[in-house]
């Protein structure tokens, strides 16, 4: 089986955990700019961080063949200090050329405050006018359906941002479908003890269909599974689904959607 990992937060997990990734067939993996567990104090942080997604991470994938790209932001859950997230925003077009840069993300709502959507709108407008893709994070502990509507608001109001060069990342049973319905893309997030189990991503596959629609492990410093999408491939496999089905979700599916970055290049495995 081949697959791909749209958001797994590598820097958080040893090499062991590339090299089974590598070894169930992952073929890329892509990394959004994440909270370290603790509030960063400066934007020199931030700096650092960047270096450390576009320079130090590639490197270490590179050893066990599996190419790295990310996504970079002041991820929501940093976002309450308005000031410093100005400062970080400021930062990022140096690094958004880089070579795997895809784009901005993860951006979003954690607590659903307004000083979250400030900065939200902060990076869309940074996005538009950079022409980036936009990978979007979606509240957890909060209201997820109210912070769902507000991001989607958020994204249609700006006339710049295609809803088809969105992704909309850890969705559930009650905000997948407003988010397909107003044409973006839906990420579900195979988590051990929040989020989405395996279980719950394959029914709202047979109840949405496969259309737009990618998984991911978003494996980070907590508890989580690296191997989370080759463990919901298998969850597909027992209820039936084909190969073409499968591939289509955990191979397919990602590559067209991040594809639409020039930069997005996949090694295709040769029989």
């Amino acid at each position: 089986m081949r697959y791909i990992e749209p958001h797994a937060h590598m820097v958080s997990r040893t090499t062991d955990d590339y090299q089974a990734m590598v070894v169930a067939g992952c073929a890329a993996v892509c990394e959004p700019a994440f909270w370290a567990g603790f509030d960063r104090s400066s934007a020199a942080g931030f700096y650092d961080y960047f270096c450390q997604l576009t320079e130090h991470e590639p490197r270490r994938a590179a050893k066990f063949g599996l190419p790295h790209y990310c996504w970079l932001c002041i991820n929501p859950k940093e976002a309450e200090d308005v000031k410093l997230a100005q400062d970080v925003v400021a930062l990022m077009p140096q690094f958004l050329e880089r070579s795997n840069v895809l784009g901005i993300g993860e951006i979003g709502l954690n607590k659903n405050s307004r000083n979250e959507l400030k900065v939200l709108e902060l990076h869309v407008d940074l996005a538009a006018r950079q022409n980036q893709l936009i990978l979007v994070h979606t509240p957890h502990l909060e209201d997820k359906l109210k912070g769902t509507r507000l991001i989607l608001d958020v994204l249609k109001a700006d006339g710049r941002i295609k809803p088809e060069r969105c992704l909309i990342d850890h969705v559930e049973e009650h905000t997948v479908k407003m988010v397909l319905d107003q044409g973006f893309w839906a990420g579900m997030t195979l988590y051990p003890e929040t989020k989405c189990t395996a279980a719950r991503a394959v029914d709202m596959i047979e109840r949405y269909g496969s259309e737009r629609l990618w998984m991911n492990s978003a494996c980070d410093w907590g508890v989580s599974v690296p191997l989370a999408v080759p463990y919901a491939a298998q969850e597909l496999r027992r209820r039936g689904h084909d190969a073409a089905t499968i591939d289509r979700l955990v191979y397919q599916n990602p590559k067209r959607f991040l594809s639409q970055c020039s930069k997005f290049k996949l090694i295709e495995p040769t029989v």
